[in-house]
């Protein structure tokens, strides 16, 4: 029996996906839970698994394609299955190369549209619901699907005989399409391609990945990433995502942020002292983020408020302590989570830092792996910064942000003037949940225990 395959829920915020890549074409055989496809979401480039055995019959969503939640992929069987009948239920009726030329009967009575069928074509959210070869046509003619809704098909959905009475009756065009797939200008992004200098091999001369790629093929070295002057950045995946969130923070949260200077010296000492070992016994090489996420989770065992978050009208302690930590890619940032960083061993917050970092930046992290923190460290010390005030992630109390180490003159014992590395910790707490004593005392526990780092070591 035929079996439907549909676009996962692959984060809580996802609400759309991006097919990156089929891993198997049509026609071949897939076992259950074998990688069928990479996709796009609004946190990281997932892959997404079969959920049964059998042929691909059909790919729905083509690559490039962004599909909505629970929206129809692929179906799986076995050769021969007649799958019309899933095609229709997904409103692809007639769509599918094997499907006849005559259009279904029940299509051909073109009634007046009802205000269900109405309602079922402009779901919440905005997008219009449309068949996939109906999306395309539209996009090449440059016709708001908007002004088509409802269409023809089951529950309103537009079809591609509803873009094509449209075309022939010359409905008004919408804004012209942009030049290039999100993926497309996300590849040349990277590969440093001019998308000016490439020719397009899609619908109506629209740029593709393959086309960026084959651009980029003959360059002996790699240029750096860059957009033309005057070109757009589509915002959309994961660099909307990032914006949505700051947003939601931005309009929520009352922050407030206190810095401290820290003296790293005994940091600094048993750094060096515990690298040859680590790199040696675990095959990790230790950094000061490491050092601060142990610090900090250890400071929240002491102040629980801090690993908090507010839930309508209580606030809740969580009981794990789950320490995300800022990673750059390159469209965009990740905050994958260390699970119970407080019960961890230093070596083993090193080696999963590196693991999640490595892995996020090849968009191979899973949703578990980005979901459930309940504090933020974030550092931009490599790159000289000195002070920032850094955005409180979403239902998180706060964040701590580590700046540059730099060597300053610091009055000791004596009173007397030594230059010691100095680094300084920015923290941001939401006002609404933390009052100001408890985060300063809490900052400067922090800051206590990385003056003297063996207190946590245990």
């Amino acid at each position: 029996m035929a079996t439907k395959v549909t676009l996962p829920l692959l984060g809580q915020t996802m609400e759309e996906g991006t097919i990156i890549k089929w891993f198997k074409k049509e026609g071949d055989r897939v076992e259950k839970e074998e990688p069928l496809l990479e996709v796009m979401t609004d946190k990281a480039n997932m892959e997404v698994e079969s959920p049964e055995s059998g042929v691909l019959l059909k790919i729905v969503a083509q690559e490039d394609e962004t599909v909505p939640v629970k929206g129809l992929i692929a179906i799986l069987g076995e050769p021969g299955e007649d799958i019309s009948a899933l095609l229709a239920e997904a409103g692809a009726a007639g769509e599918a190369p094997a499907a006849p030329a005559e259009a279904p009967a029940e299509e051909k009575k073109v009634a007046e549209p009802s205000a269900p069928a109405a309602a079922a074509a402009a779901p919440a959210g905005g997008r219009v619901a449309a068949s996939p070869r109906a999306r395309r046509l539209a996009e090449e003619h440059g016709i708001d699907l908007a002004q088509l809704a409802p269409g023809s098909g089951p529950g309103g959905r537009i079809i591609e005989k509803d873009v094509l009475r449209a075309i022939e009756s010359g409905v008004a065009a919408a804004p012209p399409a942009p030049a290039a797939t999100p993926l497309a200008a996300k590849v040349a992004e990277e590969k440093g391609v001019d998308l000016a200098a490439v020719s397009g091999s899609g619908p109506g001369g629209k740029i593709r990945r393959e086309d960026v790629e084959a651009a980029a093929a003959p360059a002996a070295v790699p240029l750096a990433p860059r957009v033309p002057l005057g070109g757009v950045i589509p915002f959309a995946g994961l660099r909307k995502a990032v914006a949505d969130n700051l947003e939601k923070s931005a309009r929520a949260v009352i922050p407030v942020t206190l810095t401290m200077g820290v003296d790293i010296t005994e940091a600094t000492r048993m750094r060096e002292q515990l690298k040859p070992v680590y790199e040696k016994k675990h095959g990790v090489k230790l950094s000061f983020t490491d050092i601060v996420i142990k610090a900090v989770a250890r400071a929240i065992e002491d102040y629980p408020i801090m690993n908090s978050s507010l839930e309508g009208d209580q606030i809740r302690i969580h009981d794990g302590v789950h320490v995300c930590v800022a990673v750059a890619v390159p469209d965009g940032l990740l905050a994958p989570v260390v699970r119970d960083a407080n019960l961890k061993p230093l070596w083993a917050i090193s080696a999963e830092v590196r693991d999640l970092a490595e892995r996020g930046r090849s968009g191979r992290l899973g949703p578990s792996e980005l979901s459930g923190g309940t504090f933020t460290v974030t550092n931009l010390g490599a790159y000289g910064v000195e002070h920032f005030n850094a955005i409180i992630n979403p239902p998180q109390c706060a964040i701590l942000a580590v700046c540059a180490i730099q060597k300053k003159p610091v009055v000791v014992e004596g009173d007397r003037i030594e230059v010691r590395p100095m680094m300084n910790l920015c923290l941001t707490f939401d006002h609404r949940i933390v009052d100001g004593a408890p985060a300063a005392e809490f900052l400067a526990h922090v800051k206590n225990l990385l003056e003297n780092p063996y207190l946590f070591l245990g």
